[in-house]
């Protein structure tokens, strides 16, 4: 089971998420975000379609990665530094809806944290997974 955030910390890791421009071009929303865990939202916008009139593929991988930095966050608090050092994505179905990134953290250390995140459809498929390792720099 999920634990929660207290609201304050809560509060703190949503404007540090506020504060990063892609997050609001891309209109992600946040559906939750519990400790160790974040699952991030987008619609579909056809201006950002890929060649086969889906999602583009590297906007699935920046939900992912989000989704996954935003879980880190939820250990290390709002004001952690940090950086994406490798990250892998499996593109499994189309995406030509609302997509749903459900990020994990599988281990958090001092320096390196290692996610996952199933991306999946507003029907359920799941369009990707990807496997996330960040670097915690301080």
């Amino acid at each position: 089971m999920s634990t929660p955030l207290a609201d304050a910390e809560r509060r703190k890791i949503l404007d540090r998420i506020k504060a990063i421009p892609i997050t609001n071009g891309l209109k992600f929303s946040i559906d939750e975000m519990t400790r160790g865990a974040c699952s991030l939202s987008m619609d579909r916008d056809r201006a950002f379609d890929g060649i086969f009139e889906t999602i583009h593929g590297g906007l699935l991988m920046t939900l992912a990665d989000s989704a996954a930095a935003f879980a880190i966050l939820t250990v290390t608090g709002a004001d952690a530094k940090m950086a994406t050092t490798e990250m892998s994505i499996r593109f499994l179905a189309p995406a030509r809806d609302r997509v749903t990134a459900r990020a994990k953290i599988l281990k958090a250390g001092k320096r390196m944290a290692f996610c996952e995140a199933e991306i999946k459809d507003a029907a359920g498929t799941l369009v990707a997974h990807a496997t996330v390792t960040y670097m915690i720099l301080g």
